[in-house]
């Protein structure tokens, strides 16, 4: 089923006013063991990131 416009227009808005974008760069074939490591936790690539970001930053603060 395609996403209707107003949808459209709410996704856009939510991702201005919610989220901020942040581009990481790997060496070539890391994206692919990242992407199944993820797989295999049940996560997307980016909750994992944002989980391994956050579980890092607490540990170092400790």
């Amino acid at each position: 089923m395609p996403i209707t416009e107003s949808r459209r227009r709410a996704n856009e808005k939510y991702l201005k006013e919610k989220v901020e974008d942040i581009r990481i760069r790997v060496p070539m074939g890391r994206k692919a063991i990242i992407r199944e490591h993820a797989k295999r936790h049940g996560e997307s690539v980016n909750s994992f990131i944002i989980r391994a970001v956050n579980e890092t930053m607490e540990r170092d603060c400790e």
